[in-house]
């Protein structure tokens, strides 16, 4: 059964419960009230009947018992019948019975009642009184004893009201209220199936999207953004969603890594292997002069330092996770030093102008990482750049932390492929990179470094006018307790 349902039918119900319990309480209410003012009412009498019985006999007693008697009933009977629907009885001992009145029920029946009543009367009590059913009639019968005089008989004085009219309309109540509660329950019920669905319309809506999201739209969110639970929830399920598709989207792209980086190694293996078998097979098959036997030897030579290099890369890459580092407070100018002497080679065989200024700071990390870090970015840019182009690295020290700018006017990167140069063994001129003895590792290699220094690395750059690599490094090196800075320690 749907949500929508269940809300209609418990709301139903309820309305339900609540109309029946409040009218019921106030019928009864109303018909208790009715017959408890009827009941008072037949006692008054009775106690008036009482009353003019008893000076009427005591005014005729001279004349004798029986005559006071008689003259007492009938003047009493006669005063009280004038009460609409009231009939009087006179009980005595022996059994005698006299009525008065427009009831007009059996002698017999009357008797069997007041005989009835006088039995279940409390010793002591001189009144009783009671509610009987006569047929499809009701009946007030109350009943009083009295003596006239103490050698006087007992006799039983008793009023019969007629309490059909009350209970009539209590039917008729009943039946009014049954229409009417039929109404309001036909009313309560639309308007509950409204509220339903107006209160499940959002939860429909969040399963619909949900639905579509499960079938592969991805960019469907749910749009209900109230300030109630529903609200909250939406919010909640777009947030969940949005984390499911970048994990996708992150699986994806990882999954596409390591294919790209599987086919790229297969293909920086194959060459020169491809070489190496093509001379070392020529020296083995052909008889060659000394100048070509040299000219194998040495390719066969050049392609096997190629292969060597390749795997210390690869080795460096992967085995940096499991690597000790040791961070210190390195100066800034020592790097600067070290870093000058390093490329003054490559910058002058290729005529660059190059510029190196770090400013007097210091970095918080690994010295020998560090600058394989920033050899590696020069590096790159003395490939991008052509004879005689400019190379600056300019470091800046902040409030919190330590930036260092790599600038070169070479040919720049393609916007569409700044995100992936990071990847290991992408390049975006593979001809270009594999001639000058690249293996599109090394910046894979550079991210690697800053992501253990806690840094991050921001590349700018326009094709054909150069490019700007920004690292930052933070003033300080939070300890994370995971595989990739394993044994972390010093100047954290």
């Amino acid at each position: 059964m749907k949500f929508t349902h269940k809300l209609f039918f418990s709301i139903t119900a309820l309305l339900t419960a609540a109309f029946m319990l409040f009218g019921s309480f106030m019928l009864f209410s109303y018909f208790n009230r009715m017959l408890e003012r009827e009941t008072e009412q037949g006692k008054r009498e009775n106690l008036l009947f009482q009353t003019i019985y008893d000076m009427v006999y005591q005014n005729m007693e001279k004349y004798g018992a029986e005559f006071a008697g008689i003259q007492a009933g009938n003047s009493a009977t006669e005063r009280m019948t004038d009460q609409n629907g009231t009939e009087c009885m006179i009980l005595e001992t022996d059994g005698t019975i006299t009525l008065e009145g427009s009831l007009k029920l059996p002698q017999d029946e009357i008797r069997s009642l007041a005989e009835e009543m006088i039995r279940t009367m409390d010793p002591g009590a001189d009144q009783v009184y009671g509610v009987r059913r006569v047929g499809t009639c009701y009946y007030l019968l109350s009943i009083i004893t009295d003596q006239a005089t103490d050698s006087a008989d007992t006799v039983y004085l008793g009023i019969l009201k007629d309490l059909s009219g009350i209970y009539e309309e209590r039917s008729n109540m009943m039946r009014q209220y049954g229409i009417a509660l039929a109404g309001l329950l036909v009313i309560g019920g639309l308007a509950a199936f409204l509220l339903s669905k107006y209160l499940t319309r959002p939860i429909e809506q969040l399963n619909r999207t949900a639905g579509r999201i499960a079938g592969g739209d991805f960019e469907k969110r749910a749009v209900y953004q109230g300030t109630d639970e529903i609200g909250e929830l939406s919010r909640s399920f777009n947030r969940m969603t949005d984390r499911l598709v970048r994990q996708m989207e992150e699986k994806e792209l990882e999954a596409k890594q390591k294919e790209d980086f599987t086919a790229a190694f297969a293909h920086e293996l194959k060459t020169p292997l491809t070489s190496i078998i093509g001379y070392a097979d020529m020296l083995n098959s052909y008889e060659l002069t000394e100048q070509e036997r040299g000219e194998a030897t040495y390719y066969i030579f050049s392609q096997g330092k190629r292969l060597e290099g390749l795997s210390h890369k690869l080795l460096e890459l992967v085995g940096m996770d499991r690597q000790e580092l040791e961070f210190k407070k390195l100066p800034t100018k020592e790097l600067e030093e070290n870093i000058r002497d390093t490329m003054r080679i490559p910058f002058e065989r290729k005529g660059i102008r190059g510029k190196i200024d770090l400013q007097k700071g210091v970095i918080l990390g690994d010295r020998d990482l560090l600058l394989s870090l920033l050899y590696n970015l020069l590096d790159n840019a003395v490939k991008a750049v052509e004879e005689g182009g400019f190379i600056l690295m300019k470091g800046s020290k902040l409030t919190q932390g330590y930036e260092i700018k790599v600038v070169d006017n070479g040919r720049g990167i393609p916007k569409e492929e700044i995100a992936r140069i990071t990847e290991a063994f992408y390049m975006v001129d593979k001809s270009r990179s594999r001639k000058e003895g690249g293996a599109g590792i090394g910046m894979a290699l550079c991210q690697k470094i800053i992501t253990l220094h806690q840094g991050e690395l921001k590349i700018d750059s326009k094709l054909g006018e150069g490019t700007v690599m920004r690292l930052y490094f933070p003033g300080e090196i939070q300890a994370v307790n995971n595989k990739s800075n394993r044994g972390a320690k010093g100047g954290i």
